[in-house]
């Protein structure tokens, strides 16, 4: 079983930054070999993608972006601490949610199976 604790949540100004964390542990075998990326929720709303990165070739990666946060959002790995990160810039209101970490050995999707417990991000206007 996979397990996938998020931290580095809070409450933010907006035009400020926030880095979220994702340690991994459990029945992954080879971090460096699965999907990582994040999602967010509002209230009343489906999960949103927001990031995501799978290996390309080697220690090389791919990462896309929702279109909401090209730009101001990166994520990033350390495979060597099984952990994904996501870097928050210019941080909006809108952006307020719950952020969720999410892992799959193949391909990053709402359909995922693995999936932290959240981590609330707030941002005050």
């Amino acid at each position: 079983q996979v397990q996938l604790v998020e931290s580095g949540g809070g409450l933010v100004q907006a035009g400020g930054s926030l880095r979220l964390s994702c340690a991994a542990s459990g029945g992954i075998v080879i971090f460096s070999s699965y999907a990582m990326g994040w999602f967010r929720q509002v209230p009343g709303k489906e999960r949103e993608f927001v990031a995501r990165t799978r290996r390309k070739v080697g220690n090389s990666y791919y990462a896309d972006y929702a279109d909401s946060v090209k730009g101001r959002f990166t994520i990033s790995r350390d495979n060597s601490k099984n952990t994904v990160f996501l870097q928050m810039t210019s941080l909006k209101p809108e952006d307020t949610a719950v952020y969720y970490c999410v892992a799959d050995p193949s391909v990053i999707s709402a359909r995922s199976v693995y999936w932290g417990q959240g981590t609330q991000v707030t941002v005050s206007s």
